[in-house]
């Protein structure tokens, strides 16, 4: 039996390789892998033997050649084939275990060289891998260090690799090889907003405890080559395994939370924010968090923007929260939190603040709608006071309450006060639903609405949904206007003596 092996990470490689020739296997390896396991003490032919051919062009050329090719696509059962190979002198291989440049790694690197990137383009190492699999009824193709137990496992015991196994290998390395490419057109195409093609490579990262519901399977899954996801640099520190809604709503609290740079607390049910508060510190803006809607908080996704100490972890531990996410706990919390066998305590590592520069996609049947993501939120400055003069603290809750709105699924509607939420009203129909459902969530909760800000998503295409505000004693609103009715909207809330800010742009968020 005879193996193939180049590889640029060498994780694993000293047992896998050690343990094929114990099975009495011959080992070919080129360049630096033939290197590394003659210093193992393993007996291993060189490429360049085999092709009868020196490395070329700085070792760009090594693997591709036909006594190498012709070594992995020659079918075993094809007499065909064998007695071509013969004619030739060429010994067939069995298994050929590549591993490839790490590109995608080095051009998520800040400052990378375009000539650097170019030469971790692999060029050999896909054509064996991709050769092996087409031809896996015959040859093992082995991409990855975490194959290498398994696959050594089985041949000990049966002595040679199952029909199925080698199908599941070469369904594993075609994955591979579509990812690198993947990664390799993405950084190509980086300067075009919109490409011809969108090649998305999706890594998993963590098996769910369940999908959406109980008896769906759910898995996490990153996108290839990029710098920070949803888990980089994030540790559970207790609790039970994560769920596909947990990370969904954990998704939709860290990217509101990024809106706020004062000590802050996002907490979000089934997606959407049913409390957010900031405050002078954090258990401030957890109280106010809180305050805004303690009975659909219940089981919710909290999220801060500080670091957790004693009082806070006892009062939050006093709470049932289902994912606690936050950037550092003191001993005192932690302890406090573990004793709450149903939250999952999230430790925030990420030090890269903002919003993703990605796009946004969203799966609809049969392919994706693409768009750029919602920039960052514009400056008070360029919005237009079209009635009344906000005072510095209305100022303040109309700009808190725009940031909020942003994450509120359309048509969204949410009443603050003291930079706090006090009422929302998400993905209504109807505009004058979601601000009726914003008054009447307030007052159920026993806020008063009065004094308040209301900030919506989109213009108001009739006075109607305003009035209902005012009338509740709303004192200033954020919106982008545009209607072609604002003037209607200008006069109503002018009339009753309230104020009225257009920001100019929307912020659906279906």
């Amino acid at each position: 039996m005879r193996a193939l092996i180049s590889t640029w990470d060498k994780t694993g490689l000293d047992e896998f390789a050690r343990g094929l020739a114990e099975l009495g296997w011959q080992l070919v390896a080129s360049g630096k892998t033939a290197a590394a396991l003659e210093e193992l003490g393993l007996e291993v032919e060189h490429v360049d033997t085999v092709t009868r051919s020196p490395e070329m062009l700085a070792g760009r050329v090594k693997t591709l050649h036909p006594r190498i090719h012709a070594g992995i696509l020659a079918r075993h059962d094809d007499p065909g084939d064998m007695a071509t190979l013969a004619e030739q002198g060429i010994e067939p291989f069995d298994l050929v275990c590549v591993n490839l440049y790490p590109f995608a790694q080095a051009v998520g690197r800040p400052g990378v060289e375009e000539a650097d990137a170019i030469e971790l383009i692999d060029i050999g190492g896909p054509a064996m891998l991709r050769g092996a699999a087409k031809n896996y009824a015959s040859v093992a193709p082995v991409c990855r260090p975490g194959q290498y137990g398994p696959v050594l496992d089985e041949l000990r015991d049966r002595g040679e690799l199952s029909l199925e196994t080698r199908r599941v290998l070469a369904a594993e390395a075609f994955a591979l090889t579509a990812a690198y490419e993947a990664a390799i057109a993405t950084w190509f195409n980086a300067p075009a907003t919109f490409p011809e093609t969108i090649v998305i490579a999706l890594e998993r990262v963590l098996d769910l405890a369940y999908g959406e519901n109980p008896h769906q399977r759910g898995a996490y899954y990153a996108e290839r080559g990029v710098r920070s996801h949803l888990l980089s640099r994030v540790e559970q520190l207790h609790g039970k395994p994560l769920s596909f809604n947990n990370l969904n709503d954990l998704s939709a609290a860290r990217m509101l939370v990024r809106e706020f740079a004062l000590p802050a607390c996002v907490i979000v049910k089934h997606a959407n924010p049913c409390g957010v508060a900031v405050g002078a510190n954090v258990e401030e803006a957890y109280d106010g968090a809180l305050a805004s809607d303690p009975v659909s908080a219940y089981g919710g996704v909290v999220v801060l923007n500080r670091h957790v100490e004693g009082p806070l972890g006892t009062k939050l531990a006093q709470q049932f929260v289902e994912v606690l996410f936050a950037p550092g706990y003191d001993d005192d919390a932690l302890a406090s939190l573990e004793r709450r066998q149903g939250t999952r305590i999230l430790l925030d590592s990420e030090r890269r603040r903002g919003a993703p520069d990605a796009r946004s996609y969203k799966r609809v049947i049969g392919g994706m709608l693409v768009q750029d993501p919602d920039p960052e939120l514009e400056d008070r400055d360029s919005w237009e006071v079209v009635c009344g003069a906000p005072d510095e603290r209305q100022w303040d809750d109309l700009v808190f309450a725009w940031r909020v709105c942003k994450h509120v699924s359309s048509n969204a509607i949410v009443l603050a006060k003291g930079l706090a939420t006090i009422g929302i009203g998400a993905g209504q129909m109807s505009r004058v639903d979601a601000v009726r459902l914003a008054v009447e969530k307030a007052r159920e909760l026993g806020h008063d609405p009065a004094g308040a800000v209301l900030a919506s998503d989109a213009f108001f295409p009739f006075a109607d949904g305003p009035q209902l505000a005012l009338d509740a004693g709303v004192a200033a609103i954020v919106q982008p206007g545009g209607s072609r009715r604002d003037p209607e909207v200008v006069e109503a809330v002018e009339r009753s003596g309230a104020a009225m800010v257009f920001t100019g742009r929307r912020h659906f968020r279906h």
